[in-house]
């Protein structure tokens, strides 16, 4: 039990980790340093982690990991898609 509340508090801190991030890429409209491959790489792992929570939660156990592994998931995938609508192909348009 104490081992489910603390995987449940770290999972919510590394997905809501996400957020500061994705508020400045939305204010500034920019996410030129910012590294793609980087993220790309975040986002696989995290599916493979979501792989291994889905069997975890199949055989019995791992609901608050799924469940914190799910939004740091749907986190990376917005950060994919900011990076690249804003990422160093994005040009700013000021007239």
């Amino acid at each position: 039990m104490v081992f489910d509340i603390l995987q449940l508090i770290g999972g919510l801190i590394m997905a809501i980790g996400q957020i500061p991030q994705i508020i400045q890429i939305l204010k500034t409209k920019s996410a030129k340093d910012l590294n793609l491959n980087t993220y790309i790489m975040m986002f696989f792992g995290i599916v493979l982690m979501e792989t291994y929570a889905l069997n975890l939660v199949i055989n019995g156990s791992g609901e608050a990991f799924l469940i914190t592994n799910s939004i740091s998931l749907i986190a990376m995938a917005i950060m994919l898609v900011l990076i690249l609508i804003y990422g160093k192909g994005h040009r700013d348009k000021k007239d």
